[in-house]
């Protein structure tokens, strides 16, 4: 429990983190749907991460495992579809990528903070 309520709160703060330096990438100014979408972020990360990662998983092996930003990429895409509270405008895939990116940087300090 205590790992699904640190996720949570890590999506949360990448979330803002993101909004604040990726331009085009602007989330609800409503606390409340900030925490819905860091909730749907973290169950898209727990259930439909290991199944794309499984998917991808030859071109992340080829890329040295730059291919993981190709699964956050779409994972922040159906985020955005999922979701009424995000908008990415602009050019979608450099926000997408950036946006990946970002919340890639956080998980990966989220999981090492836990051991």
């Amino acid at each position: 429990m205590f790992r699904i309520l640190l996720a949570l709160i890590g999506n949360a703060f990448a979330l803002l983190l993101t909004q604040a330096v990726v331009p085009g990438f602007t989330l609800s100014p409503n606390f409340f749907d900030i925490l819905i979408i860091a909730l749907i972020l973290t169950a898209l990360n727990f259930f439909l991460k290991p199944i794309l990662k499984l998917i991808f998983g030859p071109i992340i092996i080829l890329t040295l495992g730059l291919g993981s930003i190709i699964v956050n990429m779409i994972i922040v895409y159906i985020l955005d579809i999922l979701s009424k509270g995000i908008t990415i405008q602009g050019n979608l895939l450099l926000s997408l990528f950036l946006v990946s990116v970002i919340l890639g940087v956080v998980n990966i300090i989220i999981h090492w903070s836990k051991k």
